[in-house]
């Protein structure tokens, strides 16, 4: 499975700003589930539940917020370029403003890591997240996403 399989061009987004944690997380859990107001909770609490765990901030202004729900049947991402970058309690101390948040079935074990390896590859990329920030709008966005995936074919 490839990271773009997981994102529609409309479930990249450059919001404006979004005042903490919590209130991304729920644009997330909005992204992801697509206007079902059931599957928005179902995702909403399982994003939080995994950081209360943890905090899935990567460092370096990334996060990669994740969590598994039964009520998805493949795994879906959103892709977050922030306006203002947020406090995601990352382990380097820096907000956060390139997010990529990702709901699993119940049932993926390897393909959930393999993902998430890949988005740490991804935005281990010094070069590849000043482009992410530089971008102008969304669409550029999914289309820096999708070149990544393409130089990487290794990566998934």
């Amino acid at each position: 499975m490839h990271l773009l399989d997981l994102l529609s061009p409309g479930r990249v987004v450059a919001p404006g700003p979004i005042p903490g944690k919590k209130r991304l997380l729920e644009k997330a859990s909005g992204l992801l589930a697509e206007g079902n107001a059931d599957l928005e909770r179902a995702v909403f609490d399982s994003l939080v539940g995994r950081e209360r765990l943890g905090s899935t901030g990567l460092g370096h202004g990334v996060a990669i917020p994740h969590g598994r729900s039964a009520k998805v049947a493949t795994a879906i991402g959103c892709f977050l370029r922030l306006a203002e970058p947020v406090d995601f309690g990352s382990p380097d101390g820096m907000p956060v403003d390139l997010v990529f948040a990702l709901v699993v079935p119940e049932h993926f074990s390897s393909q959930h890591l393999m993902l998430l390896s890949q988005l740490a590859e991804m935005f281990g990329d010094a070069g590849f997240r000043d482009q992410l920030r530089a971008a102008s709008d969304a669409a550029i966005l999914h289309a820096l996403l999708a070149d990544w995936q393409a130089s990487h074919p290794e990566a998934g």
